[in-house]
């Protein structure tokens, strides 16, 4: 089932307008991009971000979820979690360093 356009706008709103995430709509779901580097997605209105160091310190016993069949487990955050726009903008600040940088686009 595909991500609602409507939970997309949510979770967005809940990063408090940061203008550097963006998302990309990929066979329904959403890539979620910060200053341009991958940092999770939107998957069957599940917000599910990378298992970084800092992303598991802060979300202790997040479940490791498959954002779609063959993908690796990233961490889901609660709906409550979601609420907490807070939490969610140092969620990212703290993982951004830790993310790889993006790929240069081949000409």
């Amino acid at each position: 089932m595909p991500s609602s356009e409507k939970f997309r706008d949510h979770v967005l709103e809940q990063f408090k307008g940061e203008l550097r995430v963006t998302t990309r709509k990929m066979m329904g779901e959403y890539i979620l991009y910060a200053d341009g580097k991958i940092f999770g997605g939107i998957y069957d209105d599940r917000l599910l971000v990378k298992p970084v160091a800092a992303a598991l310190a802060m979300l202790p016993g997040a479940k490791k979820q498959l954002p779609y069949d063959g993908a690796k487990p990233m961490l889901r955050v609660t709906n409550e979690q979601i609420e907490d726009s807070g939490l969610l903008v140092r969620l990212l600040d703290a993982m951004l360093p830790e993310l790889p940088a993006p790929a240069k686009k081949k000409k």
